[in-house]
């Protein structure tokens, strides 16, 4: 991966890269990353103390890691030296393990930065641990991916997890003013077109930096709007990989949001999947989910609603049909909500569990052969529809289980009429069963 700010002794040639010419010189230059690389950042303090642990840096791409990297090293008199996970093998690290062990001999200690660390198997990462435990390396680590999941448990237990933060737009503008002045003039842009150009970028300074490179190479002397800077630029693709962390923190925030009856941060959410390219029948599965786990009984008809925009995606497909994913999202946030299925789901289980195999009351039990009858199956069993208003009151629980309280509804939406039919039955089965004569002893 190409480097934001390439750190190197010499100076680069008028004909490098917009970026490579911007390079910091010092970990204080670097740009939208104070709480790193500014005056009391956690890198600055630990140059300071001369104590430098091994690190993982995480953070989306073009936000400088290679760039901390380099002016790491370079601040506390290390040599360099920068692989790639995608290109290096097991072959290409033994080599370099073997160099920096013996440059270690003459006093001369090796940072090794890893671009994409995560792209090592569970394997490979382990050939670190000896070379990081005994001094002969100090590993940094890049990724785009969440550590707790990509890298192994002993990797993490000897180095500290930085977070390199997508660039906000204070941080892009600074970037842009940067490139103007090394360019002795301002980009051919309005104002609203240099928002428009920001925003594009969607935190990423290389990608913005390469925009910028060139619209400087125009000369234009008239100011584009945003309108024709849309149409001359092409714009960044959100950062979105639909089996990794961007999948599992969106469909989080979407769920979230829903949960918490925000349908407006809802809509945001689901679009942002949607616009990334995300699966919509992935989205439909989480939204059926959801109408079961977080409404319920509540609204019953939710879940309806739910398989119905399935139904209807199947029939129209894409465009179209993300209509009716939006109609369900928003009859999910704006419904009633309960967890009352889910926890009385739960409950269930794990009785069900503890009470191992437990036979049914006799008395509820089909006897279909003379047999059975004479064990008394079905014996004493009252129809339920022959008694008033459809209700006998009798017991359904084995013996030695005593009535449970599982399924607890709430107030809210048609759990609320629910809980009251619920409360008047439990009355009436009380009431059953203290009239029904008691066996003697």
């Amino acid at each position: 991966m190409a480097d934001l700010f390439p750190a190197e002794d010499a100076v680069p040639p008028a004909s490098a890269p917009l970026a490579e010419r911007l390079r910091p010189t010092t970990l204080l230059d670097v740009v939208g990353q104070a709480a790193l690389t500014g005056p009391e950042g956690a890198i600055t303090r630990m140059v300071a103390s001369g104590s430098l642990s091994s690190l993982v840096l995480w953070g989306p791409p073009g936000t400088g890691k290679t760039t901390i990297a380099r002016l790491l090293a370079d601040a506390v008199g290390m040599r360099f030296v920068a692989i790639s996970a995608v290109f290096a093998g097991v072959a290409d690290l033994k080599k370099l393990f073997a160099q920096a062990r013996e440059l270690a001999r003459s006093g001369q200690r090796t940072l090794l930065f890893v671009d994409e660390i995560h792209r090592f198997n569970r394997a490979q990462q382990d050939g670190f641990l000896g070379p990081m435990e005994d001094g002969t390396i100090t590993l940094v680590g890049a990724t785009t991916e969440n550590p707790s999941f990509e890298l192994n448990a002993a990797i993490l237990s000897r180095a500290r997890v930085l977070i390199v933060k997508r660039l906000d737009e204070a941080a892009l503008a600074e970037l842009l003013a940067r490139a103007e002045t090394l360019a002795g003039r301002a980009l051919p842009v309005t104002e609203e077109a240099r928002a428009a150009l920001i925003a594009s970028a969607d935190g990423d300074g290389r990608f913005l930096l390469g925009q910028a490179e060139t619209l400087l190479a125009l000369g234009a002397t008239e100011p584009m709007d945003a309108t024709a800077l849309a149409a001359f630029l092409h714009r960044r693709m959100p950062v979105y990989d639909k089996d990794r962390e961007g999948h599992y923190g969106l469909i989080s925030a979407l769920h979230k949001s829903l949960r918490g009856s925000d349908p407006d941060a809802a809509l945001y959410w689901l679009a942002r999947m949607l616009v990334a390219g995300e699966e919509p029948l992935y989205i439909l599965r989480r939204l059926v989910r959801f109408a079961s786990e977080d409404v319920g009984l509540a609204d019953s008809n939710a879940l309806r609603v739910c398989l119905d925009a399935k139904d209807a995606f199947d029939f129209l497909g894409s465009p179209e049909g993300e209509l009716a994913i939006v109609h369900a999202c928003l009859y999910l946030a704006t419904a009633p909500k309960s967890n009352a299925v889910y926890v009385a789901e739960k409950a269930a289980r794990k009785l069900a569990a503890a009470t191992g195999s437990l036979s049914p009351p006799a008395h509820i039990l089909n006897a279909p052969t003379r047999l059975m009858k004479e064990m008394g199956y079905g014996q004493g069993y009252a129809y339920d529809h022959d008694a008033p208003d459809g209700f006998s009151g009798q017991n359904y629980w084995p013996d030695g289980v005593g009535a449970q309280t599982l399924y607890r509804p709430s107030p809210r939406g048609m759990e609320a009429r629910i809980a009251d039919r619920l409360s008047e039955w439990v009355r009436r089965r009380q009431a059953a069963h203290r009239e029904t004569p008691q066996p003697k002893p």
